[in-house]
């Protein structure tokens, strides 16, 4: 009788496929196999038997499994995870396969590298560089060819020669782990009695080895990191893997220099901008358990651990953690899960908590560990605002008369100053003065954005660029176009135009050179190399700039103009980040906010350092309009080719949906953003109460409701972060 399988493929299907095994292949769930799929084979995973025993079809129909791979099979604990995701974002498991399964080349066993072993046999001559070699190669380790000549202080020649005469033998020896293994006691840090309790209690949660979620809530510079180390070495002497989440690893080379000077060698990486045979490498080491410490941004969530015993989640409040393309996830919420699920403890941490992280610390679902005080002679900076109403800079200028006064105190006394500006480019708008023509992205509802260093006009939504032009395109008047507002490259112009002796350097994420450039820049800033920083949201996650005693925020009430009901908290937890920047080795330091609505609460909050008073309001609020994490939301977002096609999928969808009591269904609306990469979209809102089932409501919805046709695209957003 023909053995049949249930196989999860990497598509956006429903349930497994049913294929046949051929003979002498044995097959159990999580083997990594490759199967067919129409004219192509691609990797799947072998998966449970769907309930009722999977499709009711003519086994001599069935196609074969081709091959397994020779890998560790995937854990139960990761297919519960991917079905727990699927479950929850309403998403296909198969997509939520596809993000284990984005690196193929880690399926298969690392290519043995080249390696050389003494033979017994010594050279007929013995030079004291010859000597070096051998007194290691006699100790019975294989070596690479480089590696020998480097460990013996030789050239690769001494090494080349001693193989002709045979007195090295070729072997086959394993890649090496793409990082060292750390080391638990490689320098031990010296804690004090708040860091020392904290760190405590995060040891106790790791040697319990079950789950468990806290939250390490500190002031920028309380040393919350440390402390979190203390929780990583805890897990070391248990020999399990740990997985660090941060929001921009790939930008974050100050936190991989402290983490390889207290374990001795960096964690691996996990992020888009490593090489892809080095996202192989380290897949698979994952996969093996010889790689024990992962700092990755959110997919690396995804990767198969061997033996997972700690997650923290590193700024568990950045946006940055929700994925909003496919799969629609938020990777703190999924780390919590993924730790549930795993029986591991979770950390969260984070200088100013999500308003959710906050409510479960405040209700003792997480265990609540806060921090009040920096660390050593570290000083929170003095905040003030300036009333640009009173204040204001001069014409065709964006930097107050004040802020301009204290940067040049600042650097008088050979000190850094920030400047902050979340806004890419030279300008967001650029118009003709003659017609009124405005610059606008042909695929998005969008301005595009002035990029000067480049001489292009760019859309931060699709990617589309085009050169700035000489004449207007509509009136072809030459010379007339005008940049309105600023963006960090206007700023570091009008820097350049007061300072012009200052060393300057302007960051942001899509200047030119990529992640290279950027942690060179970065390091040059914490040497004291440069005077004066201008740069956007990058600039104010978990650097150390000892010599940053002013920030200047350009426009603190940028954030505050977008509507949706988290705009107050991410501004003041963006502008408390920023400011946090200054003062961090003890100098008395000062944080500038430019502002034209000085009396706004979060401002106010902000400068007097009352954050207690921010979180009480926010939180009533909440609670009062039934908004997360007191009630529940779902967007629903509709897209299509013409804007009448959206339009009518939308309203015929939304007249499909049932009543339920505790449910309200908002819209459907034009999206604030209303065309993205050619694509005419609408929103409709869903507002439910905590306690309802709110994926099995829109799962009968959408059971009974008009089915997606004719390039028509719904997508489900649950928890949504963005309402654009």
């Amino acid at each position: 009788m023909t053995e049949t399988v249930s196989i999860l493929l990497p598509i956006p299907a429903e349930r497994p496929y049913t294929y046949s095994v051929p003979e002498g292949l044995h097959l159990a769930p999580g083997d990594f196999v490759t199967v067919p799929l129409g004219p192509r084979e691609v990797a799947a995973v072998v998966w449970e038997t769907p309930e009722g025993g999977g499709d009711k079809v003519d086994v001599a129909k069935l196609r074969e499994v081709v091959a397994r791979f020779d890998c560790p099979p995937l854990s139960v604990e990761m297919r519960r995870f991917v079905e727990w995701v699927s479950n929850y974002t309403l998403s296909a498991p198969g997509m939520v396969l596809r993000m284990v399964l984005r690196v193929k080349g880690g399926l298969d066993p690392l290519t043995p590298i080249e390696g050389w072993v003494y033979s017994g046999h010594d050279p007929e001559r013995i030079t004291p560089a010859r000597g070096q070699v051998l007194e290691l190669a006699r100790e019975g380790m294989a070596w690479s060819k480089s590696g020998l000549a480097h460990a013996a202080g030789v050239s690769s020649a001494v090494i080349s020669g001693l193989i002709k005469q045979g007195v090295l033998n070729r072997v086959e020896i394993p890649q090496p782990p793409v990082v060292a293994a750390p080391q638990v006691d490689f320098m031990l840090p010296k804690l004090n009695k708040d860091q020392a309790e904290a760190a405590s209690a995060l040891r106790q949660s790791v040697e319990a080895a079950k789950f468990s979620v806290s939250l390490l809530d500190g002031v920028t510079g309380s040393g919350k990191t440390e402390i979190y180390f203390e929780a990583i070495a805890a897990c070391l002497e248990q020999g399990k893997q740990v997985l660090i989440l941060l929001p921009e690893i790939s930008l974050t080379s100050t936190f991989l220099k402290r983490f390889e000077k207290r374990f001795g060698s960096p964690p691996a990486e996990w992020h888009s901008d490593i090489s892809p045979k080095l996202r192989e490498r380290t897949w698979r080491q994952v996969a093996l358990g010889e790689v024990q410490v992962v700092a990755g941004a959110r997919s690396s969530l995804f990767l198969p651990f061997k033996d997972l015993g700690l997650i923290i989640v590193d700024e568990e409040h950045e946006q940055a953690y929700k994925q909003q393309d496919r799969v629609f996830y938020n990777a703190r919420d999924m780390a919590v899960v993924r730790g549930h699920l795993g029986n591991a403890p979770v950390v969260l941490a984070s200088a100013t908590p999500s308003i959710e992280s906050r409510v479960n610390g405040d209700l003792g679902r997480y265990e609540y560990l806060r921090l009040e005080a920096r660390f050593g002679e570290a000083q929170l900076p003095d905040i003030e605002i300036i009333d640009m109403r009173r204040d204001a800079p001069p014409r065709g200028r964006f930097l107050s008369p004040v802020l301009i006064t204290k940067i040049r105190e600042t650097l008088e006394r050979k000190e850094q100053a920030l400047l902050f500006l979340n806004r890419r480019g030279y300008a967001p708008l650029t118009l003709c003065r003659v017609c009124g023509h405005r610059f606008q992205c042909n695929n998005c509802s969008t301005w595009l954005v002035e990029h000067r260093f480049r001489k292009q006009l760019q859309c931060h939504h699709c990617g589309h660029s085009e050169a700035v032009p000489e004449a207007c395109p509509e009136c072809g008047t030459l010379d007339h176009l005008v940049a309105c507002g600023p963006g960090v490259e206007r700023i570091g112009e009008e820097i350049l135009e007061l300072f012009p002796e200052a060393r300057t350097i302007v960051l942001s994420s899509d200047m030119a050179g990529g992640v290279k450039r950027m942690r060179m820049e970065m390091e040059a800033i914490e040497q004291g190399e440069v005077d004066i920083v201008i740069g956007t949201q990058l600039v104010a996650k978990g650097h150390n700039f000892p010599l940053m005693t002013l920030v200047g925020v350009v426009d603190a009430d940028l954030g505050l103009a977008h509507g949706d009901l988290r705009a107050s908290e991410r501004t003041f937890q963006l502008l408390s980040q920023v400011t946090g920047r200054a003062g961090r080795t003890g100098r008395k330091s000062l944080g500038l906010l430019q502002s034209y609505q000085p009396e706004h609460p979060v401002l106010k909050a902000i400068c007097s350092g009352d954050r207690e008073s921010f979180y009480e309001r926010e939180i009533a609020a909440r609670k009062s309009a039934n908004l997360p994490p007191f009630g529940r939301l779902a967007g629903i977002i509709i897209s299509a080719d013409s804007k009448p096609q959206a339009e009518i999928h939308a309203k015929a969808l939304r007249r499909t949906a049932p009543f339920l009591d505790g449910v309200n269904v908002l819209g459907p609306a034009e999206a604030p953003l209303s065309m993205i990469r050619g694509r005419f979209r609408y929103r409709i809102l869903i507002q439910a109460q905590r306690n309802i089932d709110l994926q099995n409501w829109i799962r009968n919805w959408f059971s009974v409701a008009p089915k997606e046709r004719g390039g028509v695209r719904v997508q489900v957003d649950i928890d949504p972060q963005s309402f654009m």
